[in-house]
């Protein structure tokens, strides 16, 4: 699943791929939007801002109308210079917004909605989201609050997946910020400082923030190295599905207490 900072990364290329320019046409070639109507609801309007809250983005045309989109496991954002070949075919596309210049393309869904930006900051679901891992500035009085509020037999690693706790962390980071503090994700949060928990925020948010200025995450240290040495102290990277979801946490027995 995308993570925050592959999400924030899409937003900056439609930023500059849309805002402020002319729109010359909408299509919702998937059959789910088929009757929605929405190239003329939208005809003639520009795109003002592009924002996001941990996984979901925000495309807010004038005339207070927003495009919500969350990727799930399988979406993608696309944004290509007009002519040039998608990364995904055409038959996978749900939105296709066409200026003189590019083809921004959302592929495979699952989540794409058009709204009101009345409904976009009261709608439940946003709603309820804990603090975007990625905001210039980190609400830490918040997600140690709802960390403390969550159960506290859950593991670590589970709890910060939970997007209601913290937005925009997925198994990647999950993963690296715990290794990098040295922290095992199996411990229970009741055995987890308020002091420990914050370290892993502060070790992930300037990696995602470089990661979403340039791309895919650099100098991964135990993602998907289950079986190789621990960069740090040589154990065997492990690997094993955690939560209700069975993600797959990756972490090192020997230096992660």
């Amino acid at each position: 699943m995308p993570e925050g900072d592959t999400i924030q990364s899409a937003a900056r290329r439609i930023t500059a791929a849309l805002v402020g320019r002319d729109i010359e046409s909408i299509q919702t070639p998937h059959p789910r939007h088929a009757k929605d109507a929405w190239p003329d609801r939208l005809a003639g309007r520009k795109v003002r801002a592009v924002d996001t809250h941990g996984k979901h983005l925000m495309m807010r045309f004038e005339g207070g109308l927003t495009i919500h989109s969350h990727l799930r496991m399988t979406g993608a954002w696309g944004v290509y210079p007009r002519g040039k070949r998608w990364r995904r075919g055409a038959h996978r596309a749900w939105l296709v917004i066409r200026t003189a210049d590019h083809d921004v393309v959302q592929f495979d869904g699952p989540v794409l909605e058009l709204m009101t930006d009345g409904r976009s900051r009261f709608d439940q679901r946003l709603a309820r989201l804990g603090p975007d891992v990625l905001a210039d500035e980190f609400d830490a009085a918040s997600f140690l609050s709802r960390l403390r509020a969550d159960d506290q037999t859950r593991t670590l690693g589970d709890a910060l997946l939970d997007q209601q706790n913290v937005a925009g962390i997925g198994n990647i980071w999950k993963s690296e910020g715990c290794w990098e503090v040295r922290i095992d994700p199996w411990r229970r949060l009741r055995e987890v400082t308020g002091e420990e928990a914050l370290s892993i925020i502060q070790a992930v948010r300037p990696r995602m923030r470089e990661s979403a200025a340039g791309g895919f995450p650099k100098d991964l240290q135990v993602y998907k190295r289950h079986g190789t040495p621990c960069p740090r102290c040589q154990t065997k990277i492990a690997a094993r599905g955690q939560g209700d979801d069975n993600r797959t946490t990756y972490w090192c027995p020997g230096c992660q207490r």
